[in-house]
């Protein structure tokens, strides 16, 4: 399993268990080298006590006696669990031994380690006052001795690992406890419960986590308010157009034949402004936070331009409109075609929509700065300054009651604009009448981020 708390107790215990080894045989060696350091010491205490306490004249030498065999000295292995000290006189003839036919030959002045009858011994020689005092041990009684007192060290360590461990890993619970806090905070919330989750007493490491989650929500937030909003608004202004088709159905059956053409006339009408509403309605769908995503290209804007006043005259010439372009200079920019086909037909949709009398629309293209300015201008009611910013939102008609619109015409300009990095201008045409001016940048377009 991927877990960062087996993760962290695998390489700590080991880390733990790597190091105790390599403190056990550093304390080993060290301790064995202190161990003989003081046993060897002990040796040069013996070797002066018994310098000190030899105080008898040397006897006159008879005969050295004759090295111990192997037979001898193996007789007496219980003897060999203590140390054997020999004198020696100034001629090397052996005239005292604690352990009779047990020993190592008489050796030069200081510490040595010698082998003798096949046996490993450590040994101190003192000469003093013509006599030479020499002080013996196997190596394999003070390997034993030193090995009883291994338990008396090793256990103190298998405590400390013991106890190391278990602090390991109540370090890692508690490291962890503000992840599995979170993690059951998120759990136990509902659909709705997309709150900010508290970054108070965080760790340094956590708490980044929890700001970058705590963004994520809240733009989860605002995409689903903005949804149940537009949710909520498309139902209502749908329920108007089809309420009329409705009444104008019942209206149609209940009138003479004579009535008829007028109240399919009407009729048309209400078809037509619903079927208008549920376009512009997918159009601002299509341009939610989640879905805006521009497929950029290269598009020639004069030619757009052309193809939409020549696709909406006809409309234009049946309302007696004068729809135009009044100059277009040749621009190729990065952007969506699409969507900039939409913005061009609801600005000239608005301006014709919205005029009760044959208005004059000119449609240009040019280039100001560092900016390509799309202007759609009229000689129509135009939109007081006061008005212009609401105009600007959704569902909001500043002449309910003329029946015409959804409102949704300028809110989904806007929509494409911010898609663009561009920016929408409403001012007022000279001479009375509504210009919507686009600024687009000249430079390449950035993706917008995903929510």
């Amino acid at each position: 399993m991927n877990s960062i708390r087996s993760r962290l107790l695998l390489w700590q215990i080991s880390a733990v268990l790597i190091t105790s080894v390599v403190v056990a045989v550093l304390s080993f060696r060290l301790a064995w080298s202190g161990f003989n350091n003081v046993r060897d010491l002990g040796l040069e205490q013996i070797a002066q006590t018994v310098i000190r306490h030899d105080e008898t004249p040397a006897p006159p030498p008879a005969h050295t006696p004759p090295p111990p065999t192997s037979e001898g000295w193996l007789d007496d292995d219980e003897d060999l669990d203590q140390f054997v000290s020999q004198i020696w006189d100034h001629a090397g003839g052996l005239i005292y031994s604690s352990l009779p036919n047990i020993g190592p030959p008489l050796q030069t002045p200081g510490h040595h380690i010698v082998t003798w009858q096949g046996q490993s011994w450590r040994l101190y020689t003192l000469p003093q006052e013509g006599r030479t005092v020499q002080v013996a041990v196997t190596t394999e009684i003070r390997r034993q001795h030193f090995y009883d007192l291994m338990p008396w060290l090793l256990v103190p360590l298998a405590l400390l690992i013991a106890a190391l461990g278990l602090l390991t890993r109540a370090g890692v619970n508690r490291a962890l406890r503000p992840l599995e806090s979170m993690r059951s905070d998120i759990e136990q919330r509902g659909p709705e419960g997309l709150q900010a989750i508290h970054t108070t007493g965080l760790p340094v490491e956590i708490a980044p986590l929890a700001q970058t989650l705590n963004q994520l929500l809240s733009r989860v937030d605002t995409l689903l308010t903005s949804q149940r909003r537009f949710l909520a608004d498309a139902a209502h202004e749908l329920n108007t157009p089809l309420a009329a088709i409705k009444l104008q159905a019942q209206l149609a059956r209940r009138v003479g034949p004579a009535e008829w053409p007028a109240a399919l006339d009407e009729l048309d009408a209400g078809i037509e402004r619903a079927t208008r509403l549920s376009s512009q309605l997918l159009q601002l769908a299509r341009l939610e936070p989640s879905a805006r995503q521009p497929i950029l290209g290269p598009v020639q804007l004069d030619d757009l331009l052309r193809q939409a006043v020549s696709a909406l005259s006809a409309r234009a010439e049946h309302l007696g409109c004068d729809l135009g372009l009044a100059g277009a200079e040749p621009l190729k920019l990065n952007v969506d075609a699409h969507a900039l086909r939409t913005l061009v037909d609801n600005l000239i949709d608005n301006a014709l929509n919205h005029t009760t009398a044959p208005v004059r629309i000119d449609v240009s293209l040019r280039t100001e700065g560092p900016s390509t300015v799309l202007e759609v201008s009229d000689n129509g009611p135009g939109i007081p300054a006061a008005d212009r910013a609401r105009a600007m939102e959704r569902f909001v008609r500043l002449a309910p009651g003329d029946g015409k619109g959804s409102g949704l015409g300028l809110s989904i300009v806007r929509e494409i604009a911010e898609l663009h990095g561009a920016r929408v201008e409403l001012d007022e045409t000279p001479g009375g009448g509504l210009t919507v001016r686009v600024r687009l940048p000249l430079t390449d377009i950035p993706h917008p981020a995903t929510p």
